[in-house]
């Protein structure tokens, strides 16, 4: 649907839209969805960006299908538990969940049993691609590029990088940046960004790495230098060059993660589809924009493009994680 068509036109085409009745997999008889209030599992705390998103698409679902949202967060065991819960649910569409891709992807290989097959229990609905996630140095380090810190590491032998947990992303990329170029970059491991980020305004740590939203307290403070992002551009600090642009070779350096919505594996296809519409016609909302523009996110993406990013990154960070050796736990 074209961003240029007006309010009015864009309500009355979604009104039209949600008349087409659905059949459903398991039924002969016609049935329109949604024909209950809808729950959304988000499956990580409140207050934190997947929530925020997860309440900001939830609402703009809600106003366009006239049925109630509820957001429900079951955070735990990253993003297991709420997953699992989901997995279990109806697959009628009116239980959908709200997580990220370590949820879809890092727990298959750091979890025995997670309590859910992805393949297997969960139909990817709509993603987010994820951000150009920072990487920032002590400015005591004097680090301004990615050959600064690389000098910087072989020179000091061993470099404390803040990580917001084990098998993250920033944990990925210490271990890939020390395969290529034979470093001791020892990841520092938080309960997420905020006490990360703290450990950088202290001074304990030589850099760290996480969302641009959430380092400006660092950056503000004159406590960090950006000196490299991790695989995508940052629009607001256009002149930082990604990892690739400064030489990091590894594959996983062209991943960008995502946010984004699940249901049950056997909810009926024209349901998927239907609400994969409502989650990209979302981006025109003014308090989804505000969101997305919050944590620097791009739109959300459809049904086959979701499944596309997912089949292209999915080995990727499976051989990431893989070659961080961590146990199942």
């Amino acid at each position: 649907m074209s961003a240029k068509l007006d309010r009015r036109h864009f309500v009355a085409a979604g009104t039209a839209a949600l008349a087409i009745p659905f059949v459903s997999s398991s039924a002969s008889a016609q049935s329109a969805w949604p024909s209950r209030q809808i729950r959304m599992i988000c499956s990580y705390p409140a207050g934190g960006q997947t929530d925020l998103l997860a309440r900001a698409y939830g609402e703009f679902i809600s106003k366009q299908t006239g049925k109630t949202v509820v957001v429900e967060n079951k955070p735990g065991a990253s993003g297991a538990i709420g997953t699992a819960e989901v997995a279990r649910a109806e697959p009628d569409g009116h239980t959908i969940l709200c997580s990220i891709s370590t949820t879809y992807i890092m727990n298959r290989v750091v979890m025995k049993n997670p309590g859910y097959d992805m393949d297997k229990d969960l139909t990817l609905v709509s993603v987010i691609p994820g951000a150009g996630l920072l990487l920032v140095a002590n400015p005591k380090t004097g680090v301004k590029t990615l050959e600064d810190f690389v000098a910087f590491a072989r020179k000091s032998g061993k470099v404390n990088f803040g990580t917001y947990s084990a098998g993250s992303s920033p944990h990925m990329t210490i271990n890939e940046l020390n395969k290529q170029y034979g470093l001791n970059i020892e990841p520092v491991h938080y309960r997420g960004e905020a006490p990360m980020w703290t450990g950088m305004l202290e001074g304990t740590l030589d850099a760290a790495m996480g969302s641009y939203t959430a380092a400006q307290s660092v950056l503000q403070s004159d406590r960090g230098t950006v000196f490299a992002v991790h695989s995508k551009k940052v629009d607001a600090i256009p002149n930082v060059k990604t990892l690739p642009e400064q030489g990091a070779t590894s594959k996983f350096f062209t991943v960008s993660g995502f946010s984004g919505w699940a249901v049950p594996k056997a909810t009926p296809q024209p349901v998927v589809d239907r609400l994969a519409e409502l989650c990209v016609a979302a981006n025109n909302d003014p308090k989804v924009k505000e969101v997305l523009a919050t944590f620097v996110l791009e739109p959300a993406i459809g049904f086959k493009e979701t499944n596309a990013l997912y089949q292209r990154e999915l080995p990727i960070w499976i051989e990431s994680a893989k070659s961080l050796g961590l146990e199942p736990a």
